[in-house]
């Protein structure tokens, strides 16, 4: 499966995690259009052609470089919580956890929007040219992905019986279509194609035609169309019962896009810019500073010394997302103190020879972080494998022969005026929630990975922002552009694509085969997604790397578990400028989906 070439060239570059939006975002670059114009235009495709891993009712993360005046920001598609939703709330349904399916765990979906404000404040094109190639997919059809028919194929009879939307969307006939089959979504069609003829009719300049589609989204005929079907309808969820949503179009209304600056880490000669601690984006940085004293450069990188060290600075820095991070809005920023130098070397003095059995997280100006230690919610009774799947609140549908599919999307930009972007998107997939009726997309479900307690940073309030796992990246070195990347993933993003990158900085490979490196993470800590089971002290290593380092991780006291090759989630999109000024770009070969454009 490895062995694709580096992708080389000075015109532009484009990768992503399915093939149509790659040459989507290069098209765009064809036509004269700047990266951030690309990324969008590959960000919608996105949204329609990967329907099991993200859609327009999910979220998207942004990081990006605009070579001149030489900024560097982040755009937040994460939508908040609605006003209504409190744990009161969720306590008087009986609930421990937020489900992660239906209607409960929805928020305001930003990525619309998000993708929008990325395009009005960075971008050169109209709304219109960004959204004509999804416009068409939804319309004309694209091939059905094997990933997406398996998921629909294993949720027809939740789709036939109790999310009607869906059906109409996904099945054919009231089955699922074959892998590969034409995939047409009209209803999502008219819907985009209004927004576009609503922005299209507003008078203004380029900008205040993207804000009018904005509107015509948030404050318009979605909002309108949103606010009535979730006003009178209660769905069937991963409860076994019937739920209506906190989410109304009051919660719509009052939302907007934000532009920030992102959280930074000085590494070597890289400056390393991330999304802000209502991501996990900054566990990162943490591992990079951790990480910097150890000299990796000087280990084999298929070594059990290597693969240890990696695993137990990602347990740290882990750690500590899971008792301090949240929307800095509501709660305290602690990353000045995570990332203080000081700190940093008393957490780099527990990474010793042998494995750490329980991790705690630091301790802040006396303060003991804390994990919430919450339990789960008892399953239905139901004994339809369609039940088992909702009972996850990730986008994998698990078979018995344990193929998955579906986690999140990705794709990263770079352009020949030195402007570089990295998005993330996800939420709002197939198996999240029903299809709204009229719109033609589903909601999603990032409320689930919030806390159901008092106290916590990342505990459920109205308005809040869920701490997402959706994490770009972005570096520069010596202050000029140099990668941009990310990788679908869920709490594991930030391990694998640390994995490439290194890979890059420390043993000199070029961006494909930083994509095709061996993948490991650990399952030590709860994910975000229900119902949170986590595996303390396990480590998940792909079975080609040689067996002297499975003993030696094994002998350091991980539990080590083999899966094959190439068969984890990551397909790291990465593009970047090298020293001689040629654009470069790879794309993850794991899933036989993504794929890089460079010219």
């Amino acid at each position: 499966m490895p062995g694709r070439p580096e992708l080389i060239g000075g015109f532009g570059a484009v990768s992503s995690t399915h093939w149509l939006a790659t040459a989507a975002g290069m098209a765009a670059l064809e036509r004269g259009g700047n990266a951030f114009d690309a990324a969008v235009t590959a960000g919608f495709v996105l949204q329609v052609v990967e329907p099991h891993s993200n859609g327009f009712g999910g979220d998207v993360s942004i990081v990006l470089h605009e070579a001149r005046p030489g900024r560097t920001a982040v755009v937040c598609g994460q939508g908040p919580m609605p006003r209504s939703a409190t744990t009161a709330a969720f306590a008087g349904l009986g609930l421990n956890q937020i489900p992660g399916s239906g209607l409960l765990a929805a928020c305001v979906p930003g990525a619309f929007g998000g993708w929008l404000r990325l395009l009005a404040e960075h971008g050169t094109i109209s709304a219109a040219d960004a959204l004509a190639p999804a416009i068409g997919y939804a319309e004309t059809g694209f091939p059905l992905p094997a990933d997406s028919q398996k998921a629909i194929a294993a949720l027809v009879p939740l789709f036939a019986e109790h999310w009607p939307g869906s059906g109409r969307a996904f099945l054919h006939h009231g089955a699922a279509p074959g892998v590969g089959a034409r995939m047409r979504n009209p209803e999502l069609a008219a819907t985009l194609r209004r927004l576009v003829d609503e922005g299209e009719h507003a008078r203004g300049h380029r900008e205040t035609k993207i804000e009018a589609t904005i509107d015509a989204f948030y404050r318009g005929f979605v909002a309108e169309a949103m606010d009535d079907y979730l006003g009178r309808t209660a769905v069937l969820d991963s409860t076994g019962r019937r739920h209506r949503a906190f989410l109304g179009g009051d919660d719509l209304d009052r939302w907007h896009p934000t532009v920030e600056d992102p959280v930074s880490l000085r590494y070597r000669d890289l400056t390393v810019h991330k999304p802000g601690p209502w991501s996990q984006g900054p566990v990162f940085l943490q591992q990079l500073a951790l990480l910097e004293d150890l000299d990796l450069a000087a280990m084999d990188p298929g070594s059990g010394r290597y693969l240890h060290t990696i695993v137990e600075s990602a347990k740290l820095a882990m750690a500590d997302r899971e008792a301090w991070y949240g929307d800095p809005d509501f709660v305290p920023d602690r990353l000045g103190a995570l990332l203080d130098p000081a700190q940093i070397a008393r957490r780099r003095a527990l990474i010793g020879e042998h494995a750490v059995p329980d991790p705690a997280p630091s301790t802040i100006g006396g303060v003991s972080g804390w994990v919430p230690d919450v339990p789960a919610d008892e399953p239905p009774s139901f004994e339809s494998d369609w039940m088992g799947q909702l009972q996850s609140g990730m986008p994998t549908i698990v078979l018995r022969a344990m193929v998955k599919s579906g986690d999140t999307c990705s794709v990263a930009v770079a352009d020949r005026h030195g402007n570089l972007a990295a998005g993330v998107p996800s939420g709002g997939w197939l198996k999240s929630s029903p299809v709204i009726p009229g719109l033609g997309f589903p909601l999603g479900t990032r409320g689930q990975t919030l806390w159901l307690v008092d106290g916590h940073p990342n505990s459920l309030m109205p308005g809040k922002r869920p701490r997402t796992t959706l994490s770009p990246t972005i570096a520069l070195r010596d202050g000029k552009p140099y990668l941009a990347f990310g990788t679908p993933g869920g709490d594991r993003q930030d391990v694998w694509t640390l994995e490439s990158f290194l890979a890059v900085t420390e043993f000199g490979a070029d961006l494909q085969s930083a994509t095709e490196t061996t993948m490991f993470h650990s399952d030590h800590f709860p994910p975000s997604f229900t119902p949170r089971r986590c595996r303390p002290g396990t480590v998940v290593l792909e079975d080609n790397c040689g067996p002297e380092a499975v003993a030696d991780l094994r002998a350091r006291g991980h539990d080590v578990e083999l899966v094959a090759p190439y068969s984890m989630g990551s397909k790291v999109c990465m593009v970047g400028v090298g020293e001689d000024g040629f654009l470069r770009a790879g794309a993850g070969p794991r899933g036989k989906q993504a794929y890089a454009i460079c010219r």
